[in-house]
């Protein structure tokens, strides 16, 4: 780390609150930047998009006018957003938000946006076109089969179903000769001093509570906001397209399954993803984990806010 590094590092500190999915993280972040005078930066991969409201669980309007939230609502319906944007966009963020008097909170799950800012992204190839149109009929099989060949430990590392992950990593190789796991080793983090917490929750009690949340999404609305989505142009190839939720809605308009079915689809699916966004922060060092099995939003915020505090006293 150069000095300059140094002083910028020393002079940002971030408090970073991540967990799986529907560990209860807003509710804590909200009354945490509540009572530090923060404002959350969301590092959610798919609170990104606009209209995607139900769906995504993000707060409320009313939530969102009495805390600031950055990054949400900031790409359209039809667009992309990736890991190096998210990072530059954080790097301009948080000295803003340090300017004001104020506290950065970065919350969400994404673990290929947070992986941006706490681990690093390489300087390796950008993307090409031709290349990914050539990747783009092959099933998530082969390309899974391909990457294991070329990169043993990216395709471990990487969902055997995440298609866009597999395209990228099989890309870099093609084009700059070297895995993008070695590519990867050489990365390096955002230059703040970042305060890590992560929120966990029992199995059977997190299983739940995802449960609950796809009943609550589909009572709102989900289905509909989906088929307003649909007609507003929102097509499979969309990344927004992929979040969980929408295809299984789809599939019920379509008449392909049943709204049981939908429900039961959803929660699986929540449930994996959970499973390996969990797997991906326990690799993470320097982390203050809390359990929040049982607990109240009040609770679990003062906890977060004592560790902050002491690591502060700590510098």
């Amino acid at each position: 780390m150069t000095s300059d590094e140094a002083i910028l590092r020393d002079r940002h500190p971030v408090l970073v609150l991540f967990g799986p999915t529907a560990v209860g993280k807003t509710a804590v972040a909200l009354e945490v930047a509540r009572r530090l005078d923060g404002e959350i930066i969301s590092a959610d991969s798919r609170a990104f998009f606009r209209e995607l409201d139900i769906v995504t669980d993000k707060p409320t309007p009313a939530q969102r006018a009495e805390v600031p939230h950055h990054l949400v609502d900031c790409v359209p319906l039809d667009g992309a957003y990736d890991a190096m944007t998210f990072r530059e966009d954080v790097a301009r963020l948080v000295p803003d938000i340090v300017e004001r008097g104020r506290i950065p909170l970065v919350v969400g799950g994404g673990t290929l946006y947070l992986g941006a800012l706490l681990r690093g992204l390489f300087e390796g190839p950008g993307s090409d076109p031709r290349m990914r149109e050539t990747l783009a009929p092959r099933s998530v099989e082969s390309l899974h089969a391909e990457l294991e060949r070329i990169d043993p430990p990216a395709a471990a590392a990487i969902h055997p179903n995440d298609r866009l992950r597999l395209e990228r990593a099989i890309e870099v190789h093609r084009l700059s000769g070297r895995p993008i796991s070695a590519w990867q080793a050489e990365a390096a983090p955002l230059p703040f001093r970042f305060v890590v917490i992560g929120l966990q929750r029992e199995r059977s009690e997190h299983r739940r509570a995802i449960a609950e949340r796809v009943d609550r999404m589909l009572d709102e609305g989900l289905v509909n906001e989906t088929e307003r989505l649909k007609a507003a142009g929102l097509r499979p190839n969309a990344q927004a397209y992929r979040t969980i939720g929408i295809p299984e809605s789809a599939a019920l308009l379509a008449g392909e399954i049943s709204i049981d079915e939908a429900a039961t689809r959803i929660v699986s699916r929540t449930w994996q993803l959970a499973r390996r966004q969990s797997a991906w922060f326990r690799r993470e060092e320097a982390v203050r984990w809390i359990d929040v099995t049982g607990r109240y939003v009040d609770d679990v915020a003062g906890e977060v806010i004592e560790h902050w505090i002491r690591m502060q006293e700590e510098r």
